[in-house]
C-alpha cells in the first residue's frame, strides 16, 4: 500500500537540513525523518532501474547525506500510469519512466513519434540536450504539472521478424506487436503493416504461435525478453527513440530551496549521463549476444529509410498538429543539419 507523502512535510524536513544553518557541524547533525521516494515501473538491472539508483546515490552524495532517497523499482508502487499519477498528485516526488505512456497526459510529446526522424543516437542526444528544444519540453511537461529533471534513453526501439525486410514491399501485411500508442500504430499501418497492440507478457508466446510475425522494442529489452530466439532477423528501423524521463512534480520542485535545487539539478544530469553510458554499453553487449544466437542484423538502406518517411508523409502532419510548429521544428533541426529529415509542414 502506498503511503502518502506530503510536501510541506518534505519541504519542512528539507528545510530542517539546511535552513539558516551555515557551520558544516551543524548541517551534520541535522536528519531526515522519511527518505525521498523515486520511483520506476522497470526492473533494477535496466538503464530505467539505474537511472534511478543513479539519481538517489548523487542526491544522497551531493547533500552530504542529509538528504536521504529511496528507490521503488519493478513495478512496487505502480505501473507507468499509476506512477504518473502519484507523482502528479504529490503521492511520490521523483518518478523515471519511458516518455511513450506520458503522450495521453501531455499530447505534444507525440513529437517524438516522429517515425525515423533521427537514426543515429548522436544527432537524437543533439537535439535533446539543445537548449532551445529543452526549454520548449520543459514547458510541455510544466503545463502537464511536472517538473522535468533529465531525459536520457535505452538507444532507438528496432523490428524483430522472421521476414527479411530489403524494401518497404516487405513491411506489407506484416502482423507486427506494437504499443498501445494511436502514432505508433498510424506509422506501420502507413508503410503497409497490419500493427497489433499487445501486453509485454503475450509477445514471446504470439511469436510462437503465430499470432504475430514481428515485434518492435529496444535492444533491451529484445534480450530480456528473449524474442529473438523467436525470430530470424533485426531490422534496424531506428523508427522512435526509446526516451526515458526524471520527472518530478511542480509543486515538490517549487518548494525548495535555491540550494537544495542545485543538489537535484546536478544529480539530475549526472545520472543523466550515467544512463546513456550504461545505454550504450547494453546495446553493443545486446547486439553481441542476438548475433551469436544466430539471428542476423539487417541495416536499413539510406533509400529505404527515405521510402519509409515518403509513406509517413501524413503520420508527420498529423504530430505537427498535436505538438504545434515551434516544439515540432525545433526537434527536427538537426536532422535538417544532416539531410534527414525531408518533411517539414509548417503552417507559418
Amino acid at each position: 500500500m502506498k503511503k502518502r507523502y506530503t510536501y510541506m512535510m518534505l519541504a519542512a524536513m528539507l528545510l530542517s537540513c539546511f535552513g539558516c544553518q551555515t557551520k558544516k557541524q551543524d548541517l551534520a547533525a541535522s536528519s531526515q525523518t522519511y527518505p525521498i521516494i523515486i520511483a520506476t515501473d522497470s526492473p533494477s538491472d535496466t538503464v530505467t532501474g539505474l537511472f534511478a539508483e543513479k539519481f538517489a546515490q548523487e542526491v544522497i552524495r551531493l547533500s552530504e547525506g542529509k538528504i536521504q532517497m529511496k528507490v521503488y523499482d519493478n513495478g512496487v508502487l505502480g505501473g507507468d500510469r499509476e506512477l504518473l499519477e502519484s507523482c502528479k498528485n504529490d503521492d511520490i516526488a521523483f518518478v523515471v519512466q519511458s516518455s511513450a505512456p506520458q503522450v495521453n497526459f501531455m499530447p505534444k510529446l507525440a513529437v517524438f513519434d516522429l517515425p525515423v526522424a533521427y537514426t543515429d543516437i548522436s544527432s537524437l542526444r543533439k537535439v535533446l540536450d539543445d537548449e532551445d528544444f529543452y526549454s520548449q519540453i520543459s514547458d510541455v511537461y510544466k503545463d502537464g504539472g511536472f517538473h522535468l529533471m533529465a531525459l536520457a534513453d535505452q538507444n532507438f526501439r528496432v523490428m524483430t521478424t522472421n521476414k527479411k525486410i530489403s524494401s518497404i514491399n516487405d513491411f506489407k501485411g506484416l502482423k507486427i506487436r506494437t504499443m498501445e500508442n494511436s502514432n505508433h500504430i498510424a506509422f506501420w499501418k502507413a508503410i503497409g503493416a497490419n500493427p497489433t497492440p499487445m501486453t509485454m507478457s503475450e509477445v514471446y508466446i504470439g511469436l510462437q504461435q503465430g499470432t504475430i510475425d514481428a515485434q518492435e522494442n529496444p535492444y533491451e529489452v529484445i534480450v530480456s525478453a528473449k524474442v529473438y530466439e523467436q525470430q530470424d532477423y533485426v531490422a534496424e528501423t531506428n523508427h522512435v527513440p526509446h526516451l526515458l524521463s526524471l520527472i518530478t512534480s511542480n509543486s515538490f520542485y517549487d518548494s525548495l530551496t535555491v540550494e537544495q535545487k542545485q543538489i537535484f539539478d546536478e544529480a539530475a544530469l549526472l545520472a543523466r549521463n550515467h544512463a546513456r553510458k550504461q545505454a550504450d554499453k547494453r546495446v553493443e553487449n545486446r547486439l553481441k549476444i542476438i548475433e551469436e544466437s544466430g539471428t542476423r542484423m539487417l541495416p536499413l538502406t539510406d533509400d529505404l529509410i527515405n521510402e519509409i518517411r515518403e509513406k509517413s508523409k501524413h503520420v508527420y502532419a498529423d504530430i505537427q498538429k498535436q505538438c504545434g510548429n515551434e516544439l515540432y521544428n525545433t526537434y527536427l533541426k538537426y536532422g535538417k543539419e544532416k539531410g534527414e529529415i525531408l518533411y517539414e509542414y509548417s503552417n507559418n
